[in-house]
């Protein structure tokens, strides 16, 4: 099995490698520069340079491919070239006779447009992907635990003793490990039956505030309270990665979150079913705390 990997380089997608060798892949790691050839190499895989905008070079690495592990990447300065990015990659596919995409959409999808650029493009990709002829399988993660190593929560965690997140303590979540997303994207490759499918994945563990940071301060060995983030103070730390628009607009996301009664969901109680069909053995949030200890207490 030949398996093509895009956002290797990144948490969302780089422990497809590790997964898909565990089966006996080969793997090729799209990269946008070769300053990550060193890290893709050692994790087992042959990298190869190809910008997601030439069509030409695409089609090139495309050939001889079994399967795709797709990711559109996060921070585009223009959130709409995803869509021809992912045109672009499901043209080489068939076009190759790739058997099978499995997209990993970086969060859960919206059921209709609702005027954020970012959502709205993956509805659009859904739909081209569907009518493409290509077998697919589409896996939408929620919240990772990961997203706690960021800026705004990482240095609270080290220097206060805070888990800081811009959610408010009564929201649920089901944070899930990246390594787990990479898991469950590597079966869906391996499961011939699944042709046409969508999975809404999240952890087992559906956690407010206070409870996450009871689960982590079990994994750290440490007494971690939980601090609901305000937007701006999350918007100005985010202001130098994203620039001042989008902190701007994530930041009041979360205004409007903190100030409602009802909210999203980011959980699916269902997981049992879709574990069947994809057997992947969980990360709990207090494992993953231990596994990534030295990264919060130093």
């Amino acid at each position: 099995m030949n398996i093509l990997v895009f956002g290797a380089t990144g948490s969302q997608q780089f422990n497809v490698i590790e997964e898909a060798k565990k089966k006996g892949a080969e793997v090729i790691a799209a990269t946008s520069s070769e300053k990550s050839f060193e890290k893709l190499a050692k994790a087992g895989a042959t990298p190869v340079v190809a910008n997601l905008s030439d069509v030409e070079k695409i089609n090139e690495i495309t050939k001889g491919v079994d399967a795709i592990a797709f990711l559109i990447p996060v921070s585009l300065p223009n959130p709409f070239d995803g869509l021809q990015y992912a045109k672009n990659v499901i043209d080489a596919a068939k076009t190759n006779g790739v058997k099978k995409i499995v997209w990993n959409t970086s969060g859960w999808l919206e059921s209709q447009k609702v005027g954020s650029p970012v959502d709205d493009v993956k509805l659009d990709v859904q739909e081209y992907l569907k009518n493409s002829g290509v077998d697919y399988v589409i896996i939408e993660p929620t919240i990772y635990m990961e997203n706690m190593m960021g800026p705004f929560c990482a240095p609270f965690i080290s220097n206060e003793k805070k888990l800081a997140y811009p959610t408010p303590e009564a929201m649920p979540i089901g944070w899930i490990a990246s390594r787990d997303v990479s898991a469950f994207v590597v079966e869906a490759i391996y499961n011939e039956s699944l042709k046409a499918d969508n999975f809404k994945i999240s952890g087992l563990q559906n956690l407010k505030g206070n409870e996450l940071a009871s689960e982590f301060s079990d994994g750290v060995g440490e007494t971690i309270s939980y601090y609901p983030q305000k937007p701006q103070e999350f918007g100005e730390i985010m202001k130098p990665m994203v620039g001042e628009a989008g902190a701007s607009s994530v930041a009041a996301y979360y205004e409007n979150l903190q100030n409602s009664k009802e909210y999203p969901s980011k959980f699916n109680p269902e997981m049992n079913g879709i574990l069947e069909k994809l057997p992947v053995e969980m990360t709990s949030l207090s494992q993953w705390a231990s596994d990534n200890r030295d990264f919060f207490i130093k």
